[in-house]
């Protein structure tokens, strides 16, 4: 493969009046994890299926491993993996008929079968339940084999969306650890969608958030919270007046103040240095402070700051 692993110009998908993504360009080198982060609804399981040549995009291009979705969609489907939401297994199969039917399916004969369903149960880890019927299953274990069919026939790319959602947290970490082994044992260039923080600033080397449809900013995890500041100051108040948000941005060392459900964010250089201002303006304002928090920023402020929304309050709603 010449070129990068993923490239969209323009890309765009509409359901009647309604532009599900609009307008998305994003450049993916091989080999590269790149995480797609935003609530549901935001347009990531519409791209992903623009790329996978599950959907045909209404404007713009995609280009997946040196061949165009829409044009040459034959050429594509040979050359990627892809694990979507909803797993397609076959309860009445054991995980080892159906990683065999799998690799049938793309034209592999017997010695070549038996020798990838040996290398994806190297690299996924499934033991003994590989000769168990699905029905038997753990939902991480179904989520694993599901990820080991998606491997099967070695593709050059690999779609995940959302691999872990409704995933206990062992089961998460699990899932979590064999993209990392299959990134750094195979190479294989990942994109992967998601709504939880956590998953894309440990597993992606960049990242890209999109907020309805449309990609609002792009860069590695550090990159992105670099942008918000150095440091947070939350207040969490009975009620955000505009009296009260004047007072905070006229201290010194205030850079910006972002509101949120509830809450204030006070980005600053030096947020120890502010905390006192900080409370004495709020008292100044009468507003009634329920704690006033200092950290470092996640990517869910930068969501916030990018969309004036929590990404995690809105996953859990949508879910």
């Amino acid at each position: 493969m010449n070129g990068p692993a993923i490239t969209t110009e323009g890309i765009g998908r509409a359901f009647g009046d309604h532009w599900a993504v609009d307008g998305v360009d994003i450049t993916i080198p091989e080999g590269e994890i790149y995480g797609f982060l935003g609530p549901n609804g935001a347009g990531k399981s519409t791209l992903v299926r623009m790329l996978c040549t599950l959907l045909r995009p209404s404007r713009g291009r995609g280009v997946v491993a040196g061949f165009d979705v829409a044009r040459e969609p034959e050429q594509v489907r040979l050359r990627i993996g892809v694990a979507l939401q909803d797993a397609a297994l076959d309860d009445r199969q054991t995980g080892r008929e159906l990683l065999d039917l799998q690799a049938r399916l793309y034209g592999l004969h017997r010695l070549q079968r038996r020798a990838r369903v040996a290398r994806v149960l190297d690299l996924v880890d499934i033991g003994d339940a590989i000769d168990r019927r699905v029905a038997t299953y753990s939902g991480g274990m179904k989520r694993r084999l599901d990820l080991a069919a998606a491997l099967v026939h070695d593709p050059s790319v690999v779609f995940l969306d959302e691999p872990t959602t409704g995933l206990d947290p062992v089961s998460r970490a699990a899932v979590w650890e064999e993209v990392r082994r299959l990134n750094a044992e195979l190479g294989t260039t990942i994109f992967l969608t998601t709504q939880y923080l956590e998953e894309a600033d440990g597993l992606a080397g960049r990242v890209g958030i999109i907020s309805h449809g449309r990609l609002v900013a792009e860069g590695t995890p550090d990159e992105l919270k670099r942008k918000v500041g150095d440091d947070l100051v939350v207040a969490r108040i009975d009620e955000v007046g505009e009296d009260t948000l004047q007072a905070l941005r006229r201290i010194p060392g205030v850079g910006e103040v972002v509101v949120g459900q509830g809450e204030v964010t006070v980005v600053a250089d030096d947020g120890a240095g502010i905390m006192s201002p900080i409370a004495l303006a709020l008292h100044g304002c009468g507003a009634r402070v329920e704690s006033l928090t200092l950290r470092t920023p996640t990517l869910d402020d930068v969501f916030l700051q990018l969309t004036g929304s929590h990404l995690q309050a809105d996953a859990e709603v949508a879910t």
